[in-house]
């Protein structure tokens, strides 16, 4: 039997997904001081433009990856591009406007000296475009974290995992340089609508390619299949998906302290993805034709990060059952040493070398996320989609507040009297703090316990009726298919 090779096409398709979602998530980081000299709008109220996509996306990111589970990877993956393209296209298009409604003479008369106004502007419209951009990308790393558990062998998927995460942060990187010649050349909007016809066109091709089920595509050949399923059995993907046994998942130490670590990385990031270039500019005086080069830097340094992080996961999967100990202090060292160069960042006057620890520091910490996301697949069991929407959407309180935050600070810097680094620098002090924190909770995470499954002190307790028990067909392995 020869061996066919649909899964590595497949690993193409994911790749590009996730390049594209990036590439249209950064963008806005790179354009965000040509919308605001366009629309009016500050670096306070950009933060909160910012802090809209990742509230969205939390809030959407649970029962997007949930619909994968119970409809299938392949129709929610398509809906989930589709309607993030539409409205990365949607950003080009909010105008400059300001419009009120003043206070009827009806209402003035019931409400004597009062005056309400009604104002929708610019700022408002983008704030709403972009928590809806938010609600369509959630559900794309859990619904592509499902397609990889049923499509690859459980050797391949560290390595499976890496390649997407890599090209995650290679979009994330091409992103501002793209951005900034597009910008330079034609302006801020078209950016956007170029990046969003990029999502139309893989969403019509994957929906034709794809199926959820690897016996049901034509390029798998039965030498193939039978790769897929040597270390896992198969899944009926026609089969009815049972609930989620949450009692057992909130009660699980392993799903807060893992969202607790993501939260943490995620608070780092998205200041590399959204403040990052403002920060040289403003903070260290570059040249904003030269802020596009060194922001893509560093989520380049995270994409070979990802790619060296994916290496590690693979590595500690072919050592076959894990321990206690291997993944944590991984996740650990890598974290803390993230933290270290964010700080040694700050001892540098030349902008080329801050850029070079912080490139290091995202490299490090974006290393750790392989062997996070293997962590989550492991105590995840068969409700991987929705787990992994929950485990994603733990971290948006990380990436909210430092969307607002780093605003926020910087302001008042600002008002404050100071000018440059001084008014950015102090800043990044708290990312580090936060990167040493995640790398502390690495060490409380016990990868051996499902988050789905009894442990053997509940099953005792469940035995002796001290707890109410979940329904065998919840924690049942799921059938595997005749023939």
């Amino acid at each position: 039997m020869s061996l066919s090779d649909a899964r590595f096409k497949l690993l193409l398709y994911l790749g590009t997904l996730t390049f594209i979602l990036y590439l249209d998530r950064v963008c806005i980081g790179k354009a965000a001081s040509a919308i605001e000299h366009d629309l009016g709008i500050s670096d306070g109220a950009m933060g909160w433009v910012f802090t809209a996509f990742t509230i969205a996306y939390g809030l959407f990111e649970i029962p997007t990856g949930s619909w994968g589970d119970r409809f299938g990877s392949r129709r929610i993956l398509t809906r989930i591009v589709l309607w993030w393209s539409a409205f990365t296209i949607l950003t080009g298009c909010v105008p400059r406007f300001s419009w009120g409604l003043s206070t009827p003479a009806w209402l003035t008369a019931l409400l004597p000296g009062r005056e309400i106004v009604l104002a929708i502007d610019s700022f408002l419209l983008l704030l709403v475009v972009r928590f809806l951009f938010g609600a369509g990308e959630a559900g794309a790393l859990p619904n592509a974290a499902r397609v990889v558990s049923r499509w690859y062998p459980r050797r391949e998927r560290g390595l499976a995992h890496g390649v997407i995460l890599t090209c995650m942060l290679v979009g994330g990187a091409a992103s501002p340089i793209l951005a900034g010649n597009i910008i330079a050349s034609w302006g801020w909007r078209w950016a956007f609508l170029l990046f969003g016809l990029l999502g139309l066109v893989w969403a019509a091709l994957f929906h034709d390619w794809f199926r959820d089920d690897p016996a049901e595509h034509p390029d798998v050949s039965p030498a193939e299949l039978q790769l897929i399923h040597s270390d896992s059995p198969a899944r009926d993907a026609k089969s009815p998906h049972p609930p989620v046994p949450w009692s057992f998942v909130v009660s699980s130490s392993n799903v807060w302290l893992l969202g607790g670590i993501i939260s943490c990385a995620a608070f780092a990031s998205y200041f590399y993805f959204n403040w990052f270039p403002r920060y040289l500019e403003n903070g260290r005086g570059v040249a904003e034709k030269d802020t596009g080069f060194l922001a893509g830097m560093v989520l380049a340094g995270g994409a070979c990060g990802s790619l060296a992080g994916s290496v590690i996961a693979s590595w500690l999967d072919r050592r076959g059952e894990q321990g206690r100990w291997q993944r944590p202090l991984v996740g650990c060292g890598l974290m803390v040493a993230a933290g270290i160069f964010v700080r040694l960042s700050l001892e540098f006057e030349s902008p080329l070398l801050a850029t070079l620890c912080v490139t290091l520091a995202f490299g490090l910490a974006q290393a750790q996320q392989a062997t996070w996301w293997a962590v989550v697949a492991d105590i995840s069991g068969k409700h991987l989609g929705a787990m992994f929407g929950l485990m994603n959407s733990l971290g948006v309180p990380g990436a909210s507040l430092s969307t607002v935050f780093a605003g926020q600070f910087v302001e008042s810097r600002k008002a404050a009297g100071f000018v440059g680094r001084a008014a950015w620098d102090p800043v990044l002090n708290y990312y580090v703090a936060v990167l040493v924190v995640g790398g502390i909770l690495w060490l409380l995470v016990d990868p051996r316990r499902s988050a789905v499954e009894p442990d053997a002190e509940t099953a005792e307790a469940l035995l002796a009726g001290r707890l109410t028990p979940i329904p065998p067909e919840d924690l049942a392995p799921e059938p595997v298919p005749a023939g």
